[in-house]
C-alpha cells in the first residue's frame, strides 16, 4: 500500500513535517509518496529519511514538481541505559 500526500504551495518545513506524519502512521515497510514543490524539499526529505532511519527509494523531478518515495523502515528499539558492571567477589 502506497499513502501520497501531496504538499505542494507548501514550504519548508511544512512538506517534511507532513511526510514525518504520515510515515508516523505508516507501517513497517509501508511506502509514503510526497509530491512537493519547495526546492528546499531536494535537500530536507534525503536528510530526513536518512536521520529518521527510513529508506528513499526514489526521487524524480517533473517541472519543478517533485516526487518522494520513502519506505518506513524498522521501528528502532529504545536506547538502553547503560548498567553497572556486576560486582566481582572473592
Amino acid at each position: 500500500m502506497t499513502t501520497l500526500v501531496d504538499a505542494r504551495g507548501h514550504r519548508c518545513p511544512t512538506p517534511t513535517l507532513r511526510l514525518r506524519r504520515a510515515l508516523e502512521c505508516a507501517t513497517e515497510g509501508e511506502v509514503v509518496e510526497l509530491i512537493a514543490d519547495d526546492p528546499m524539499a531536494r535537500i530536507d526529505v534525503p536528510h530526513f529519511a536518512r536521520e529518521s532511519g527510513n529508506e528513499l527509494m526514489e526521487i524524480a523531478d517533473q517541472a519543478g514538481v517533485l516526487r518522494f518515495r520513502v519506505r518506513k523502515g524498522m521501528v528502532k528499539p529504545p536506547p538502553q541505559t547503560p548498567s553497572a558492571p556486576p560486582l566481582h567477589q572473592d
